[in-house]
């Protein structure tokens, strides 16, 4: 049996599809989303494996910051659709509040 190049390229093709669609799945797994909602973060608690990047974004029309209590993370006010990105390295938990609104308070727990 041989194999032409036609061949060979559509198995190329599968395999660098396959690539790609497990990297997107890889990545899907290590991003995660809170909300900023009605003067709270959803969900309250979020847990996420170590190398995790979370996105804050903001959907209430006050801004609203992501403040850590530890001091390990702080965005700025964030408006209306705009949005705060970390990313957990290590594991442990992470408590955080909007400290424009004190009463918003959430957490980040890394395992």
């Amino acid at each position: 049996m041989t194999f032409g190049f036609a061949q060979f390229a559509r198995g190329a093709t599968t395999v660098a599809a396959l690539l790609i669609a497990s990297q997107l799945q890889v990545h899907a797994q290590q991003s995660s989303v809170v909300s900023i909602k009605n003067f709270d973060f959803a969900p309250m608690t979020l847990t996420v494996k170590a190398g995790t990047a979370v996105t804050w974004k903001n959907f209430d029309g006050e801004p609203h910051t992501v403040t850590s209590l530890d001091g390990l993370f702080r965005s700025g006010a964030l408006d209306t659709d705009e949005t705060y990105t970390f990313r957990f390295d290590r594991q442990g938990i992470y408590k955080y509040v909007c400290s424009i609104h004190p009463r918003m308070t959430a957490m980040i727990i890394v395992k």
